[in-house]
C-alpha cells in the first residue's frame, strides 16, 4: 500500500479498519542470496538498497530481538556531514544526500528536519580548526559557515554567552544537517525492503556461521540453519562477537553510551548545538523535550544502561551552557552499546573470510551515517568490492598505517 493523502482519505472513509501490516513476518526460509545480520537502521538500510540499486531481492535480514530495538532507536538522532578528511568527509556527505530524499524515496516521512547543526569553539585554537574544517568541507563541495559570537547570539538566545565558564568565541555551522526521528527511518527502510520482497525475520539470533572450504556458507540461528553465499555483519556494539564466532579479531572495542530527554518546552533551541569544551550536543525534539547525550561511560560493556557519574557530567555540560535548562526535569534515559574503532572511523569492507562482509565501528557516528552506510554496504557485498566512497572505510587500513583518526587522539577507542 502506497502511503499518500489519497489512500488517507479512502482509509477515512472505511473507518480505517483497511490498512494492511507495514512489513510482513515471514518464516525464514531453508537459503537466500543474501543474508544481513542485524535488524538495525544499518541493517535494514543495505538490503533495501540491495534489492532497489543491485536488483538482489532474495533477502533476509536477521534481528535476534525485535526490530529497531537496539541503537536505531538509542541515538540522539544528529545528521551531518561535517568531518574534515576526505575518506570521512565525501562519504558522508553522500549519507546526506541520501537523507534529503529519503522520505520520498521510502514513501515514509522520516520527519528529516534541516534545522543546521553549530559547533561551538572556546578558544582561539579551535576557531582555527574549524576554519581549517571549513576550508576543507568546502573543498569538497560540503556547506560550512564560520560564524562570530555576535552571530550565535542572534541565532541561538538561549546559550549563556556573556557569563559562560567557556566563552564562545566562534562557531562552525552546516546548516543543511539536522535531526531526524530515529523509529521512522527503521520503519521506512523496514516497509520499503519488504515492499520489494526482503524477508525481515524478527527474533532470529544468530549462534554461528557455517563455512565449507574456508567461506562462510551460511547462519545458525534460534530458528535454524539458513544457508547463503554472502552473510554482511551490521550489528553495532555486538560487531566483535559476532566476528569472533568466525574467527575474526577486530580493532573494534564496545563502549556504553548515554542519551537523555527532558520534559517538553516551548520552542528555545532552533538548531543542534556541540560544545567543544566539552563532549556535549543538544537539540530540541518536535514534542518539546531537549534531547542531548555527551561521553562514552568510560568502560567496556554489553549493557544497555548507564551509570550515575556519566549523568552528572552530562548534566553538567548542559548547565554550563544552558543554565536555563536547569529547572527542567528529565523524563528518561538509556544507554546504546557502541563499536568504537582504533581511530573513530567505520569500517564497511569484505573481511578475509570468503562470503562474509563487515560494516561496523561507528562510534558516535552511526545513525547520520544509516543511508549512505546501507548504500555503500549494498554496493561492496553486490559487487564484491567497496565503493570509492567507502574505499577509505577499509578493514586493513589498520594494518598498514591509513588510519582516519578525525579527533586525532590516536588509537584510543574511548577517547573518539
Amino acid at each position: 500500500m502506497r502511503y499518500s493523502i489519497f489512500s488517507l482519505a479512502r482509509q477515512a472513509l472505511s473507518g480505517h479498519r483497511n490498512w494492511q501490516p507495514a512489513w510482513r513476518d515471514p518464516e525464514p526460509k531453508p537459503g537466500y542470496d543474501a543474508i544481513i545480520v542485524g535488524g538495525g537502521g544499518h541493517g535494514l538500510a543495505t538490503a533495501y538498497y540491495l534489492a532497489k540499486e543491485h536488483g538482489i531481492t532474495n533477502v533476509a535480514v536477521l534481528e535476534k530481538g525485535y526490530l529497531g530495538g537496539g541503537n536505531v532507536g538509542r541515538n540522539t538522532t544528529i545528521v551531518r556531514s561535517n568531518y574534515m578528511l576526505p575518506g570521512n568527509v565525501r562519504f558522508y556527505e553522500k549519507s546526506l544526500q541520501l537523507w534529503e530524499n529519503l522520505s520520498q524515496d521510502l514513501n515514509f516521512n522520516v520527519m528529516f528536519s534541516q534545522r543546521g547543526v553549530l559547533n561551538l569553539a572556546h578558544s582561539d585554537a579551535q576557531v582555527d580548526a574549524f576554519a581549517r574544517r571549513g576550508n576543507s568541507m568546502r573543498l569538497h563541495g560540503v556547506d560550512a559557515e564560520l560564524l562570530t559570537p555576535e552571530q550565535i547570539a542572534r541565532e541561538v538566545p538561549a546559550l549563556d554567552l556573556a557569563n559562560a565558564r567557556f566563552p564562545v568565541y566562534g562557531g562552525l555551522m552546516q546548516r543543511r544537517g539536522g535531526t531526524a526521528r530515529h523509529d521512522a527511518v527503521a520503519w521506512g527502510f523496514a516497509r520499503a525492503a519488504d515492499g520489494l520482497g526482503v524477508d525481515i525475520i524478527q527474533n532470529c539470533e544468530v549462534t554461528g556461521f557455517r563455512r565449507e572450504g574456508g567461506r562462510i556458507t551460511g547462519v545458525e540461528t534460534t530458528r535454524g540453519t539458513i544457508n547463503a553465499p554472502k552473510i554482511g555483519l551490521a550489528v553495532a556494539g555486538h560487531t566483535s562477537r559476532l566476528a569472533e564466532m568466525a574467527g575474526l579479531r577486530l580493532p573494534i572495542e564496545s563502549h556504553l553510551l548515554q542519551a537523555f530527554v527532558s520534559e517538553g518546552v516551548k520552542p528555545m533551541l532552533d538548531h543542534v548545538v556541540t560544545f567543544a569544551a566539552g563532549h556535549f550536543y543538544i537539540s530540541q525534539s518536535d514534542k518539546g523535550g531537549l534531547v542531548f547525550g555527551s561521553s562514552l561511560d568510560g568502560y567496556n560493556s554489553y549493557s544497555a544502561r548507564g551509570n550515575l557519574p556519566a549523568v552528572e557530567h552530562c548534566v553538567e555540560a548542559l548547565m554550563s551552557l544552558m543554565p536555563s535548562a536547569g529547572r527542567l526535569r528529565l523524563l528518561r534515559h538509556w544507554g546504546g552499546v557502541m563499536d568504537m574503532t582504533m581511530d573513530g572511523s567505520p569500517i564497511i569492507d569484505k573481511t578475509p573470510i570468503e562470503g562474509l562482509y563487515l560494516n561496523g565501528g561507528w562510534c558516535y557516528g552511526g545513525f547520520k551515517a544509516t543511508p549512505g552506510s546501507g548504500w555503500c554496504f549494498a554496493h561492496t557485498i553486490a559487487q564484491d568490492r567497496p565503493h570509492y566512497l567507502n574505499s577509505a572505510l577499509s578493514l586493513d587500513r589498520f594494518r598498514h598505517g591509513e588510519v582516519l583518526d578525525e579527533e586525532r587522539s590516536g588509537p584510543v577507542p574511548n577517547l573518539h
